[in-house]
C-alpha cells in the first residue's frame, strides 16, 4: 500500500507548553480526515508541521516517501495549504492575487489564464474577482484562500477549518466540494464540529491536549475511544463519541 502522507511520532513543544504529543499516522489516496478537537487541541499545529511552515520538535514527517525536513521544496510541491485566518495580501485584486500565486507555482501564461477561470468558478468568487482582497468579508475571504490552495491541483490538501466564517449554503458547496475533490486526493480538514466531520470524512481522528484519542470511521470508534481523561469542552464536543 503505498501512502502519500506518514507521520512518525511528531512532537511540537513551546517553551514548556506541549502542544503536539508524539502523533503518528498515515494517509493515502481517496481519504479525507478530519482532524476533530476543541481549540487549542493541536489540530493547526499539526497542520503547520504537515505543510513545512513550522518544524517539529522531534519526529518524521513524509510527503509521498520524501522527508520534508530534508527536501522541503520538493515534499511542499504536492501540498496545497488554507492555513488559519487567511492570511492573504490586502491591498490586490483577487485576481492579481490568484494570478501571482499561480505564478509562484510556475504556471505558464498561455496555460494560467484558462486554469484561473476554472479555479474562480469552481470556488464560486466571479463576482468578487475585481475586489481588493481588504475589501471581503470573512466568508469571501475563506473561499479565496481556498481557491489559492488548489491553484496548483495538489496530491494533499490541507483545509483548516474550511467552513469558518461561511454561511449556511456556502458551507454545503464546500463540504460537497471537499468531498468530490478527496476522490483523487489526500485531504486533511480540522474542525471543532462533530457534524462537519461526520458530513465530510471518510475517516476522524480525535485529537485532545495535542494527542490522538481515538483514529478511524465514526461507525467503527463510537464508543471506543479512550474517553477517561477528557476535558468538558472536548467530551462536549463528542458528544455520542464519548458518553
Amino acid at each position: 500500500m503505498t501512502f502519500t502522507l506518514k507521520i512518525e511520532n511528531v512532537n511540537k513543544t513551546f517553551g514548556e507548553i506541549e502542544a503536539v504529543k508524539n502523533i503518528s499516522f498515515k494517509a493515502q489516496v481517496g481519504e479525507v480526515i478530519a482532524l476533530l478537537g476543541p481549540n487549542g487541541a493541536g489540530k493547526s499545529t499539526l497542520m503547520n508541521m504537515i505543510s513545512g511552515f513550522i518544524a517539529p520538535t522531534s519526529g518524521k514527517i513524509f510527503v509521498l516517501e520524501k522527508d520534508i525536513s530534508a527536501a522541503p521544496i520538493e515534499a511542499k510541491s504536492h501540498i496545497g495549504f488554507l492555513p488559519e485566518g487567511s492570511p492573504l495580501y490586502p491591498d490586490l485584486t483577487v485576481k492579481e492575487f490568484l494570478n501571482y500565486m499561480a505564478e509562484l507555482r510556475g504556471f505558464a501564461k498561455e496555460k494560467k489564464k484558462q486554469h484561473l477561470e476554472e479555479i474562480i468558478k469552481t470556488a464560486k468568487i466571479e463576482e468578487i474577482i475585481s475586489q481588493k482582497i481588504e475589501t471581503l468579508s470573512k466568508g469571501y475571504l475563506r473561499r479565496v484562500g481556498f481557491a489559492q490552495s488548489i491553484i496548483s491541483d495538489p496530491e494533499i490538501l490541507l483545509l483548516d477549518e474550511p467552513t469558518d466564517g461561511l454561511d449556511p449554503n456556502q458551507k454545503e458547496h464546500m463540504r460537497s466540494l471537499i468531498k468530490a475533490l478527496g476522490q483523487n486526493k489526500t485531504i486533511l480538514i480540522s474542525t471543532h464540529l462533530l457534524e462537519e466531520a461526520e458530513s465530510i470524512a471518510t475517516r476522524i481522528i480525535l485529537i485532545n491536549k495535542g494527542q490522538i484519542i481515538a483514529d478511524g470511521a465514526l461507525k467503527d470508534i463510537l464508543f471506543k475511544a479512550d474517553c477517561s481523561n477528557l476535558d468538558a469542552a472536548f467530551k462536549k464536543l463528542t458528544q455520542g463519541v464519548c458518553e
